[in-house]
């Protein structure tokens, strides 16, 4: 794999934060309190462990590399999406990309039925947590039994000495159709704004990142609602067009993950953070490279046949200057 990241100055007033659903991150041990039954060397994926280690290395390569054109070095915070457990992380942050770096992270359990949580990375070089905590969503089926889906989880922490808070994402899918799963998603997004209200009512001026696999575009209702009731920027807004995006399904892009923040990040200040750029991490590297889904993510599996790439989703990320 060629590097053409090494000449590039490290910027230390510069730093990066991004998102990134991993597609799928399961280890090779059977749970038996969840579905991972797709994930298991017997089953007809056969999810053995050398392409375990084989994606755990390329989502390291890619990880560390999110924002370096920019910044000159790895990224200070990391959201992911589709992780199973703790141990996930530990080989992730173990594999040979990241083994160097000092990352840590923030995880904690679901009661997601497939087993797919959402977790914070971060560099503890740049980045100290001071508070985290998980938030259930309150989802139902038509039956009336409980409808578990990922939680939302709340990171604060002193990014260079500055406090942000970050809110990790990964809404409900549309596996029943857009417009039946609509609800779960703005339920979801009426407890993200529950979370933001909580933050300004402790500090008004309360800096926030929201970022995650919205499985919505910036038009939707969800990302709509929570951009006006919290009065977010949603900094995906003109990233997306007809050939371009985080994820590509029937023929067409989507921007499913984003990155939002409160307008306080657009405040001039020697000593504190401000936005600088946002951007899709599409770079070649992490697309197919030929046939009819040439330049879309490479992913790890195309149904139950074996790809051998990074994810199904592009990462996305945003820059921020102090």
């Amino acid at each position: 794999m060629t590097n053409t990241f090494d000449d590039i100055p490290v910027r230390h007033d510069l730093q990066a934060v991004a998102f990134y659903n991993l597609e799928n991150l399961f280890d090779l041990i059977q749970d038996t309190h969840i579905h991972d039954e797709d994930f298991l060397p017997t089953s007809a994926k056969r999810w053995t462990h050398k392409r375990y280690e084989n994606k755990l290395r390329k989502l390291g390569y890619a990880i560390s590399h999110i924002g370096r054109r920019e910044t000159g070095k790895n990224p200070a915070i990391v959201g992911v999406a589709e992780i199973e457990n703790k141990k996930v992380l530990n080989d992730l942050l173990q594999s040979k990309h990241l083994e160097h770096l000092k990352y840590n992270y923030v995880h904690y359990n679901s009661l997601d039925e497939r087993g797919i949580d959402v977790a914070l990375l971060y560099d503890q070089d740049v980045f100290s947590v001071t508070h985290s905590e998980p938030f259930r969503i309150e989802l139902f089926h038509d039956s009336g039994l409980p409808d578990y889906t990922r939680d939302i989880l709340l990171v604060t922490g002193l990014l260079d000495g500055e406090e942000i808070h970050v809110i990790v994402n990964h809404w409900p899918s549309r596996r029943e159709g857009e417009v039946l799963s609509e609800p779960k998603r703005l339920a979801t997004s009426a407890k993200v704004s529950e979370i933001i209200s909580g933050l300004k009512a402790v500090n008004e001026d309360a800096k926030i990142i929201v970022m995650g696999d919205f499985n919505e575009d910036s038009n939707n209702p969800g990302i709509q609602e929570l951009v006006k009731t919290s009065n977010l920027f949603n900094l995906m807004e003109t990233l997306r067009s007809y050939n371009r995006g985080s994820t590509y399904y029937n023929r067409k892009w989507d921007l499913f993950d984003q990155i939002l923040i409160t307008t306080n990040f657009f405040k001039t200040s020697e000593n504190n953070f401000e936005f600088s750029k946002a951007n899709i991490f599409d770079e070649d590297f992490l697309k197919t490279f030929n046939g009819p889904y040439k330049g879309t993510p490479y992913r790890t599996y195309v149904g139950t046949r074996y790809n051998g790439g990074y994810s199904d989703h592009f990462p996305v990320y945003a820059v921020f200057k102090k």
